[in-house]
């Protein structure tokens, strides 16, 4: 049997673990290298102070147990609703990632809102909340990465080119959505 053959089917019977048991990591550095298509993510939740780490895809395969984890995390902190988060939002946080060469845990502001909720904090903060907020169809997260200054996060965004790009420098987060490529 060839090296190269080998290696693959190592790597397979690795996917096919993960999969099976619903890829809930934390994994092990060694772990990860046998994984080279793993995609992983952490995040600290700055309102409920919950965090997560796991890997979201293997290569272009998302996990369905690390997406319903995600949503669970970014549900609405206001109301506990949990909405269905886009994939391709995990997508560009990981390409952010990578072009920072960063592997911090994303500080979350906000991610899913429910209606009332984005309504509310439209009312209450007299601006700034978008009415039909993409936060509101799984497709925005606010974020910041410690450590990382507020313009690199935003600059490593718009490289993406996968989205939408706020910057919002006095309160000390990055938006990031899925929808139109656009930046303010």
């Amino acid at each position: 049997m060839s090296k190269l053959h080998h290696s693959r089917r190592r790597f397979l019977g690795h996917a096919a673990h993960l999969l099976a048991a619903g890829a809930v990591l934390p994994l092990t550095r060694p772990a990860m290298a046998s994984m080279p298509n793993a995609r992983l993510l952490a995040f600290e939740h700055t309102h409920t102070g919950e965090r997560l780490s796991l890997v979201f895809s293997l290569g272009d395969h998302y996990l369905p147990e690390s997406l319903r984890r995600l949503n669970l995390f970014l549900r609405d902190h206001y109301s506990g609703e949990v909405g269905n988060i886009d994939p391709q939002l995990f997508d560009l946080l990981y390409g952010i990632r990578q072009e920072l060469s960063c592997e911090t845990a994303f500080q979350v502001i906000s991610g899913y809102r429910c209606p009332e909720t984005n309504s509310r904090l439209r009312k209450g903060r007299g601006g700034g909340v978008a009415k039909r907020s993409l936060h509101m169809e799984g497709k925005a997260i606010d974020i910041r990465l410690a450590g990382v200054p507020l313009s690199d996060l935003r600059d490593a965004a718009m490289a993406q080119n996968g989205g939408g790009v706020g910057y919002y420098a006095g309160s000390d987060f990055v938006h990031v959505d899925t929808g139109r490529v656009r930046t303010w």
